[in-house]
């Protein structure tokens, strides 16, 4: 069952993640749906994110996909963590005018206080063109309210 996930964040003062604030100009604005085990994103490449004429930036495809491991650890989790490790895989060029691209998340394992989360990048065409596999340090629910501002569950849906 798909889900859209709601960004309780944007109720904060001062709040301009690159990631997902809608309200950062500059930066990626990403949505987020839950749809049973995966958190998913559909993302418009915008030309000036282009590093190579017409070619999403690596850099960006990289970020894209640490947001999204980051929602996933919310969402599945719980809670909110930080990005302790990422190991990222180009396989293809993403062209910004081939539309939307998609990126799926997936949680992989959980140890102590680490998650493991996969991601995949797929072009306009559905092409896998990028993964990422992700390691996030997750805080305690405390630590995680008071430091980032993780609000209850339920205001995500």
């Amino acid at each position: 069952m798909r889900r859209r996930i709601l960004n309780p964040y944007t109720e904060i003062e001062g709040y301009n993640c690159f990631g997902c604030s809608p309200n950062n100009v500059n930066g990626l604005q990403m949505g987020f749906f839950e749809d049973d085990e995966y958190i998913i994103s559909e993302w418009l490449p915008k030309s000036y994110f282009q590093g190579y004429n017409n070619v999403l930036h690596g850099g960006i495809q990289a970020a894209l996909m640490d947001e999204i491991a980051s929602w996933c650890v919310q969402i599945k989790l719980k809670t909110a963590g930080v990005t302790s490790k990422m190991e990222t895989k180009f396989k293809k060029p993403v062209y910004c005018n081939k539309g939307k691209i998609t990126l799926k998340a997936l949680l992989t394992k959980t140890r102590i206080n680490f998650a493991e989360i996969h991601v995949e990048l797929f072009d306009g065409d559905g092409e896998l063109c990028s993964e990422s596999d992700v390691i996030n340090f997750m805080y305690s629910i405390e630590i995680a309210r008071k430091r980032f501002y993780y609000p209850d569950y339920d205001s995500f849906f």
